[in-house]
């Protein structure tokens, strides 16, 4: 037996001593009657929540169709995996640093909720007050989840799957756990600045899409450049889920069942399909074929671009952000395909640049933008994407050297070359 492959279990065991006898004092049933609830946006946020989570999985197909066929299990797995472990972390410490009680604006206390204590007698956030501070728990844990697992598609095809464990932990916690309270708490840094991120333009799609970039830089390219995708009917499969999740995902950061929510849910669905058509248009004037490929980065791009405006902008202009947002991330795939980066699956120039297409866009076309003539918000969204870019990209340098020194993350050329599936799991497609 391994002392290395001891340790994690020894960790998870000692977290499960401590969760037997850090019991929460008060009775469920008690607790949950100690405040008045909307029973509708109750149920809605219920449901968003299940959408948001089914996104990881969509993610794990949308990827898992584009990577060589014997990485597809490997590359899904590591979705799946991020859905187990940013849970447990959650319950334990995660939740308590992104909304506990307020550390400067910038972390949360990691006593507040520990283990979820006080959770369910505590008073509603008061950004959601209709519904129980539990199921915003929840419904914030399913951002946490896709986070790192969007960071994936930068590595993918080369990370060993222990070191890939070990560094989502360091993400979520030293650098999406921050971004979401100085983002989303009511006392948070940004959020008391005036700062708008509807649904996870900075703390979602630019913190991964970054963090991918500094990830492909870090573990350099692939021995094996050249790879047709395995599965293209993955890629839609996932697509359509994303797409489908993405209405939890922005209309569920209304936090209730009102018009704030619609406005949210139609212009996902409006800049989407504005960016998948123009994804495949932009290529056809380049000389280039429709492709099945080209219209799921395409409806992808739109989503991540239209969550950070998702409920500050209007229709119209949510079709804009989405044509932007193609325009610009195709363009930056071609780039990044110039520059030698292997970020395997582009997660940068989609997810990375296309949050920082929506961010700006949101400074253009919410009501006091840029647009209207309004020149502070945009003046503020764009010193956030400068800074929180920077940030992610160092802290994120810092988290992989780390992770590299207590397990190493390249696997070897033979494992490389044989493919993930066999080499990390014994499995096979």
């Amino acid at each position: 037996m391994k002392t290395k492959n001891v340790i994690p279990f020894t960790v998870l065991a000692l977290l499960m001593v401590l969760a037997l006898v850090y019991t929460p004092a008060s009775p469920v049933e008690s607790a949950v009657e100690m405040h008045e609830y909307d029973t509708g946006d109750t149920a809605w946020m219920l449901m968003a929540s299940a959408l948001v989570l089914i996104m990881t999985p969509g993610l794990a197909f949308f990827y898992g169709g584009m990577v060589r066929k014997k990485n597809v299990i490997s590359t899904m797995l590591q979705s799946f995996a991020s859905m187990a472990i940013i849970t447990v972390l959650w319950v334990f410490i995660g939740f308590s640093l992104a909304f506990g009680d307020s550390l400067g604006g910038i972390i949360g206390d990691p006593s507040t909720f520990f283990l979820y204590k006080g959770v369910w007698e505590h008073a509603p956030m008061s950004t959601a007050p209709t519904i129980p501070l539990a199921l915003f728990s929840f419904f914030q844990l399913k951002f946490a989840i896709i986070t790192p697992a969007l960071i994936t598609g930068a590595f993918a095809e080369r990370i060993r799957f222990t070191s890939y464990m070990l560094f989502i932990v360091l993400f979520s916690l030293f650098i999406y756990a921050p971004l979401a309270h100085a983002t989303w708490h009511p006392d948070g840094l940004l959020f008391n600045w005036g700062v708008l991120d509807f649904a996870g333009g900075t703390v979602v799609h630019i913190s991964a899409g970054v963090a991918a970039l500094a990830s492909a830089m870090y573990l350099k390219g692939r021995h094996e450049q050249e790879h047709q995708p395995a599965r293209i009917t993955y890629v839609l499969l996932g697509t359509g889920l994303l797409w489908f999740g993405w209405f939890g995902f922005n209309a569920g950061s209304a936090f209730g069942a009102n018009s704030l929510g619609v406005l949210a849910l139609s212009t996902t669905t409006t800049a989407s399909a504005a960016a998948a058509v123009t994804y495949i248009l932009f290529d056809a004037i380049r000389g280039r074929k429709p492709s099945a490929l080209g219209v799921c980065i395409g409806a992808v791009v739109g989503l991540v671009a239209i969550t950070p405006a998702a409920g500050f902008v209007s229709i119209a202009h949510s079709l804009v952000i989405g044509f932007a947002a193609a325009i610009v991330s195709n363009m930056m795939i071609e780039w990044r395909t110039r520059s030698g980066i292997d970020d395997t699956l582009d997660v940068f120039p989609s997810h990375g640049v296309g949050g920082m297409v929506g961010m700006l866009m949101t400074g253009i076309f919410a009501t006091d933008g840029l647009y209207y003539g309004h020149s502070s918000l945009f003046l503020k969204e764009l010193t956030v994407l400068v800074v929180v870019s920077v940030l992610v990209f160092s802290v994120t340098l810092l988290m992989l050297k780390i992770t590299d020194l207590i397990a190493p993350m390249r696997v070897s050329i033979d494992d490389e070359t044989t493919g993930l599936d066999l080499s990390q799991h014994d499995e096979r497609l």
